[in-house]
């Protein structure tokens, strides 16, 4: 049998007036570890930068869509305005005015009407 003692129960001399320490694993554990804190913080920044990245970059393309989709829209009323004005022309020319008028039955005032019966069939 050796007389060394266990390794759990050596202990190395103290001086006096020297504090017992503690132990390793409570010493470790109550260390704060800044380069450790410091990368999770640098990777919540790079989170909420990335974060603020996408949602306007997200922004942007919705209001690229919709500017895309107005101004189709605006095309299209461009085209039925065309159109319409149009209309409106060959709906207010005098001509067109006078036979709208004639097939109502209407006349000139200095125009007598004339109604002629026993016309032949054709």
């Amino acid at each position: 049998m050796s007389s060394e003692m266990p390794a759990a129960s050596y202990a190395p001399p103290r001086r006096a007036g020297q504090r017992r320490r503690a132990p390793a694993p409570l010493q470790a554990a109550a260390r704060v570890r800044w380069d450790r804190l410091g990368r999770i913080a640098m990777l919540f920044v790079l989170v909420a930068l990335l974060f603020l990245y996408l949602s306007t970059g997200l922004h942007m393309l919705s209001t690229w869509r919709q500017s895309r989709h107005t101004d189709a829209r605006v095309a299209q009323m461009q085209t039925e305005h065309a159109r319409l004005v149009t209309e409106h022309n060959r709906l207010s020319s005098r001509a067109n005015l006078e036979q709208s008028a004639r097939a109502l039955g209407m006349q000139y005032a200095p125009e007598q009407t004339y109604i002629i019966g026993g016309l032949p069939k054709n």
